[in-house]
């Protein structure tokens, strides 16, 4: 295959299974709130996010969710020095949400579905051992929008999923594939959030920010402290609730529902994630 009919097909590919990621197996979620959300999350976990970004989230009186990969502990990853094993104790101590992001960091659209299963499995099996009685409720994943057969099969493990999409979850949204923006793309432009900001405020939807690092110096998948305080800032001046992805989910489940597909039966959020694995996050 030459150069230029590769290129097309990865493509050709990518697209595929971006679209199949958005539109199938789908568990729609009604988003009906008369105000704003707004939820921060940290994928892979490098420590400057907890010990940067997290101090700044404490300055203004919020909290976020750390999406950790149990098998980067202690390692140097693209993303930064990853967190340590107090640093887990640290995240849930101040009231932050921990959730999975694979123990392995496997590339969702690039993984075989199987493999991919079982790292969720092995990461919560390691948080077992780092935190007896500690579950993961939320699911971030990794690098890539997921294989369809592989958004299906993980469904049953937590009760919503996050993906990225550069975009708020406003209406019907997918808890099988949550939409979210990632701060690095627009970090040299704070007023592109800012307005993403507003038009979720206006919309009363529910925007779930993503980054990696915190730090003077981030790799290009993280931003500065001065940025990500400015977003805070932000943030918390557009009126929005501002939780951790689990309890913005709660608090959103309390006024919304869950929307039955005609002709699938449906157990509740609970049922299929407690059959699925133990789920749950509680303090240490």
């Amino acid at each position: 295959m030459s150069a230029q009919h590769h290129n097309l097909w990865s493509r050709v590919r990518g697209r595929y299974i971006r679209d199949t990621a958005r539109f199938l197996f789908r568990r729609p979620f009604k988003i009906d709130t008369r105000v704003p959300f707004i939820s921060f999350t940290f994928d892979d976990f490098p420590r400057s996010a907890l010990h940067t970004g997290g101090a700044i989230l404490k300055q203004y009186g919020v909290r976020g969710t750390y999406y950790a990969s149990l098998g980067l502990m202690g390692k140097q990853a693209p993303t930064g020095e990853m967190f340590l094993p107090d640093d887990l104790k640290k995240v849930l101590e101040e009231g932050h949400e921990l959730g999975c992001h694979t123990f392995g960091h496997c590339d969702s659209a690039e993984t075989k579905t199987g493999v991919f299963e079982a790292s969720i499995k092995e990461n919560q099996s390691a948080l077992d051992k780092l935190a007896p009685g500690i579950s993961f409720k939320t699911f971030s994943y990794p690098i890539s929008p997921p294989r369809m057969r592989t958004k299906r099969r993980i469904s049953k493990y937590f009760v919503c999923c996050r993906g990225g999409g550069q975009n708020f979850n406003v209406g019907t949204a997918d808890l099988n594939y949550l939409g979210a923006y990632f701060l690095e793309k627009t970090r040299d432009s704070p007023e592109v959030v800012e307005n993403l900001i507003d038009r979720n405020r206006q919309a009363r939807g529910w925007l779930i920010l993503a980054t990696h690092d915190v730090c003077g110096h981030p790799t290009p998948y993280g931003c500065t402290p001065e940025f990500f305080e400015a977003i805070v800032r932000g943030a918390v001046r557009s009126g929005a609730r501002i939780l951790p992805v689990i309890q913005a989910w709660e608090a959103l489940r309390s006024g919304s529902s869950e929307l039955r597909i005609p002709g699938r039966e449906e157990e509740s959020v609970d049922n299929h994630v407690e059959s699925g694995r133990r789920i749950g996050s509680s303090r240490l």
